[in-house]
C-alpha cells in the first residue's frame, strides 16, 4: 500500500439547495478549472447538495464567488468556505477507521484486516480510493444483503454492475458465482480501480469493467438479456435509467437498486413499475434505502 504523504491542499466548500443547481455549478466549475482541481457534489440526508473543491494552489477567492453566485445565485456564493488541508497519509487514516463490515455471506475489508475474514465468509478486499464504494456506505451494505438473498434462491447466468465504483458488488457476485460479470461506470478511474481490485480479488478472469454511458455501449446487448442487474447509483438517474434498463432484462430478471435516500424509494419504485417491475424487498440502513424488484415478463 502507498503510504506517502497527500499534499497539502486548498478545499473549497458550500451546500446548494437542490440538484439542479449542483449539477449547473459543478457543470460551470469543471469548464472554467478544468485540470486545476478536483470537483464532487454529493446529495446529504436532508436533500441539499454539499459542493467540494480541492485545488493544489490556492484559487481566486473572487472569481470563484463571482462564477457560482451567476450559476445560482448569491446566497450560495456566500455561503462558500475556503480553508487549506495540511499534508497528511489520507489512505493510512482512513484505514485506521474502517473495519471489516459484514453483509450476508459477503465481508468487505481492508488489506490490514485479511486475517479477520472468517472462513464461511467471502471476503472482499477493497481499500479505501478515490472511487466510491468501500463497503462501509448504507447503500452498499444493502445492495450486497439483497444480493445473498437473490443468490440463495436464484442462479443468473447474466450479471450486470452498472455504476461499478471500486467494483465491490461486481466482485461479490463473480465471488459467489465463479462465472463472468459485466461492470461499467461512467469515471474512468473508477473503472481502473474496479480492474485492480478484481485482480486482487482473484476475479479478474470474471469481472470484465467498461467505461459506458448508461446502456449506451454495445457490450450490454452482447452481454445481455440480464438475469440480474446492480445499480448503485442515485436516484435521479435510476429513474431516467429504468426504460433503457428494462429493455435490457431478461423474462423475470431481478433488480437490486440503491444510492437513494429513504424518501425517495417512492418516485424510483414508481418509475420502474411503469416498465413492468415490482417491488420485493426494501431495505432501509441509515437513511438509506437498498430495492429488490423482479421483471414480470
Amino acid at each position: 500500500m502507498n503510504t506517502a504523504l497527500t499534499p497539502a491542499t486548498h478545499r473549497v466548500t458550500f451546500a446548494i439547495g437542490d440538484e439542479k443547481a449542483a449539477r449547473r455549478v459543478v457543470d460551470t466549475l469543471e469548464e472554467i478549472f478544468e485540470g486545476q482541481g478536483a470537483i464532487a457534489a454529493f446529495e446529504r440526508p436532508d436533500g441539499r447538495w454539499y459542493v467540494t473543491l480541492h485545488f493544489a494552489d490556492a484559487p481566486d477567492q473572487t472569481l470563484l464567488r463571482d462564477l457560482v453566485a451567476n450559476a445560482a445565485g448569491k446566497q450560495a456564493a456566500d455561503a462558500i468556505s475556503f480553508d487549506t488541508i495540511e499534508a497528511k497519509d489520507w489512505v493510512k487514516s482512513s484505514l485506521d477507521d474502517l473495519v471489516p463490515v459484514p453483509a450476508g455471506r459477503f465481508m468487505v475489508h481492508g488489506a490490514h484486516d485479511r486475517a479477520r475474514v472468517p472462513p464461511n465468509k467471502l471476503g472482499i478486499e477493497i481499500e479505501a480510493a478515490l472511487a466510491f464504494g468501500t463497503g462501509h456506505h448504507g447503500t452498499t451494505r444493502g445492495c450486497l444483503l439483497l444480493l445473498d438473498l437473490v443468490l440463495k434462491a436464484h442462479d443468473p447466468k447474466r450479471v450486470l454492475d452498472l455504476g461499478t465504483g471500486t467494483g465491490v458488488l461486481a466482485i461479490a457476485a463473480a465471488k459467489a458465482l465463479r462465472r463472468a460479470v459485466l461492470a461499467s461506470d461512467i469515471d474512468p478511474l473508477s473503472v481502473r480501480v474496479a480492474r485492480e481490485n478484481g485482480m486482487l480479488n482473484h476475479v479478474g478472469n470474471f469481472a470484465r469493467t467498461i467505461r459506458a454511458t448508461g446502456f449506451a455501449a454495445p457490450d450490454f446487448s452482447s452481454h445481455g438479456p440480464f438475469d440480474l442487474v446492480l445499480a448503485n447509483i442515485l436516484a435521479n438517474p435510476l429513474r431516467q435509467l429504468a426504460g433503457p434498463m428494462a429493455r435490457h432484462l431478461a423474462p423475470r430478471a431481478q433488480v437490486i437498486l440503491s444510492g437513494l435516500l429513504t424518501p425517495q424509494a417512492g418516485g424510483v419504485i414508481a418509475a420502474y413499475r411503469a416498465r413492468g417491475l415490482v417491488p420485493e424487498q426494501h431495505l432501509r440502513i441509515d437513511g438509506w434505502s437498498s430495492l429488490l424488484l423482479r421483471a414480470m415478463k
